[in-house]
């Protein structure tokens, strides 16, 4: 079975149950500057799922283009690719648990119209309950795969794992339906139900899990379930059930229409029919794949260079898609991705010892791979062609740059050095060192580049969460102005006020916030006026870094759905002792209020989805 064959029949098996098959939102997301790449199937529905009504009604199914750039160094194992497509099916307040899990049960395992998979090597986990917030276990859905396996005649036996281990000494012990906790088995947008704002909406969600049958490794654990991580279980779809709705009192009620948000990996389910966990041996791999074994002499099986021919299929295969979708290789936001994706391709070539232009050739395949489904893709060959000959010959160039910088560097060769500022490899720093009698520390040069990455990717996460367009001197102050509105906004309409999304250019500032109503005219004079007495008063603003859990206790702000490590910077307005805001933020921040320089001004408030209101705002 191919992958247009699984994205064609669960395409016709849930079009055959009511739903519409709506089109794969664009890569590059429309209309929302605050991320780079659409990541899900979910992320395009979010405004549906949160209650505005569907053009297209309230069934929905698709197979959604989406993009990880956080798994960028994930890839490399039989499983993780930074491209993907994400089947999902959707019920907007229609359908829910006792239809959503028998279809998908039925599809997996149906040869007529799914995928014909052996029921006995599906694996279920469900919400086993949350003492914090004291949400019940979803005992529903254990009742409904019951009762699919027992059809089946397949031995069902419910495990309760230790919902804070996650396996720990229960391990399998026979059971083929296991409980977790709410980090594993409960989705909101703001995480676990104890981090939900009120206001929010989300519920448990129920996965299955194909059992590939490889050997467990025990440095996971002593016993194997399907959350462990060595490999034997691999994750094929997770069906969200969206139930409660968090009160301000901290409580949960049952929503009065509630959603179901299905997505399964299309590459994970072909492989499964292939019983191979390789996802690099489908279909849409083998032309590139040839390609790279015939220019490089080297096998795909062959010991020690499977991990390069994986990470040029899949960074190759994301490039294609980015060019065809308008991206060009740059130095910023996308095209700084897709540069990245490229030359690490190229270093990947070069560790299979072709030295020649190649990439171009292994992007054409993907054209005529996806031809069926995706016809853009192959419309813009020439384009694709160009830009990574284009592109490949320059960086090939830089290589040569690092070379001449690698023998002015005589005796004393900085590695890192090479690396951050012309990309050149650094294990083929350490063979030419070795050539001069010179060992280079490998292990510290990784050491110093894991934590010049974690500052790559805190800065990168900050800019993501901060909506900041740049860090011009203008988007700079609208920062900051930013952190006083939200603070006033709290003050004028309640605490229960929080973020939703930002946007933020050297133009003007845009705050997506949780109220439920339209604002008077008072209160957004009210709220004018307190931002523009603190811009009058010449506050300090000032960045500390604490523990994160000082921080909660601060009552500091954070960014809706982030997650933190356990050492955060928070900026407030005023000091510390008896500041007037407090944030979770990375900055770039004015250093004083007094250098936001004009009077702040509301232009625009309005509806941006149920519950939430936008304000548009500038210092003029």
């Amino acid at each position: 079975m191919t992958v247009s064959d699984v994205r064609k029949r669960y395409l016709d098996f849930f079009a055959k149950r009511g739903h519409t098959v709506i089109p794969s939102a664009p890569i590059v997301p429309e209309n929302d500057p605050t991320t780079l790449f659409t990541s899900s199937g979910m992320q395009p529905l979010v405004p549906y799922l949160l209650g505005q009504a569907h053009p297209e009604g309230n069934r929905l199914a698709d197979s959604q283009l989406s993009f990880r750039a956080e798994d960028i160094e994930e890839v490399g194992d039989n499983r993780h690719t930074t491209f993907f497509e994400m089947l999902g099916n959707w019920s907007l307040g229609d359908y829910f648990k006792q239809e959503q899990l028998p279809w998908f049960f039925e599809f997996m395992t149906s040869a007529e119209e799914g995928l014909g998979l052996d029921a006995d090597k599906l694996y279920v986990t469900v919400f086993g309950g949350d003492r914090e917030s004291k949400m019940p276990a979803d005992t529903e859905s254990v009742d409904i795969w019951k009762k699919l396996f027992s059809e089946k005649n397949i031995s069902c036996d419910f495990v309760e794992l230790d919902t804070e281990e996650n396996g720990g000494e229960f391990g399998m012990q026979g059971g083929r339906i296991f409980s977790y906790g709410a980090r594993k088995n409960w989705w909101s947008r703001a995480g676990v139900p104890t981090k939900m704002p009120p206001g929010e909406i989300g519920g448990p969600d129920s996965e299955v899990f194909y059992d590939f049958g490889t050997p467990h490794d025990t440095r996971f654990g002593m016993y194997c379930h399907p959350n462990c991580d060595c490999g034997r279980f691999v994750e094929i779809g997770n069906s969200v059930f969206m139930q409660f709705i968090k009160n301000t009192d901290g409580t949960f009620s049952e929503l009065p229409k509630r959603n179901v948000d299905f997505g399964g990996g299309l590459e994970r389910l072909n492989a499964a029919t292939h019983e191979n966990p390789d996802i690099f041996s489908i279909d849409v791999f083998d032309a590139a794949r040839e390609i790279l074994e015939k220019r490089s002499g080297k096998k795909y099986s062959d010991e020690g260079v499977t991990r390069s021919f994986r990470i040029i299929l899949d960074h190759m295969r994301a490039a294609s898609f980015f060019i065809a979708f308008g991206i060009r290789p740059g130095n910023t936001e996308q095209g700084y991705v897709l540069r990245r994706l490229i030359r690490r391709s190229i270093r990947e070539a070069d560790r299979l010892d072709i030295k020649e232009a190649v990439l171009a050739e292994v992007a054409e395949d993907y054209g005529i791979a996806y031809a069926d489904a995706y016809p853009f893709v192959q419309d813009a060959a020439k384009t694709i062609r160009e830009e990574l000959e284009k592109e490949e010959a320059q960086f090939r160039t830089t290589l040569t740059h690092g070379m001449h910088e690698l023998e002015k560097m005589g005796n004393f060769i900085d590695a890192f050095m090479l690396y951050t500022s012309y990309g050149f490899p650094i294990e083929l720093t350490a063979e030419i060192a070795k050539e001069r009698g010179i060992k280079i520390d490998l292990a510290a040069v990784h050491e110093q580049m894991e934590k010049h990455q974690a500052l790559s990717r805190e800065g990168g996460e900050r800019r993501f969460a901060g909506g900041l367009a740049d860090q011009a001197e203008q988007t700079v102050r609208y920062h900051t102005a930013h952190h006083v509105l939200l603070k006033a906004l709290q003050m004028v309409l309640g605490k229960d006020v929080h973020q939703r999304g930002s946007n933020i250019t050297n133009e003007r500032l845009r705050i997506d916030f949780s109220y439920g109503q339209k604002m008077t005219p008072e209160q957004k004079a009210e709220v004018e006026k307190i931002v523009n007495e603190r811009i009058a008063e010449a506050l300090p603003v000032i960045r500390t870094d604490m523990k994160k859990e000082d921080a909660e206790k601060l009552g500091a702000e954070h960014e809706f759905g982030a997650t933190y490590p356990d050492i955060v910077s928070v900026y407030s307005v005023g000091p510390l002792d008896n500041a007037f805001s407090v944030e979770f933020c990375g900055g770039p921040h004015v250093s004083n209020t007094s250098e936001l320089k004009g009077t702040f001004k509301i232009v625009k408030e309005e509806a941006s989805s149920a519950g939430v209101r936008r304000i548009k705002a500038v210092l003029q």
